[in-house]
């Protein structure tokens, strides 16, 4: 038990933050994109092109985990 903390090691409470406080965090921009194309009056055609280029990053970090899981790495 040495080097741990609750029993955890340092790289599952890294692999733990990463997986859900980055995805509690994009959830959290979503919100963000959501009320400023209701603030904006952007319509419905101006709110898919918000979150279109928003959260086009986001896309990357979704897609990462998804061909780990797949490649079960």
């Amino acid at each position: 038990m040495d080097n741990t903390i609750l029993g955890y090691t340092e790289g599952q409470i890294a692999q733990f933050g990463l997986t859900f406080g980055v995805g509690a965090f994009i959830l959290y921009m979503l919100f963000i994109v959501l009320n400023l194309a209701k603030e904006s009056k952007a319509g419905k055609f101006g709110t898919f092109i918000l979150f279109l280029v928003l959260s086009f990053g986001m896309l990357g970090f979704l897609a990462k985990n998804l061909i780990q899981w797949l490649l079960g790495i």
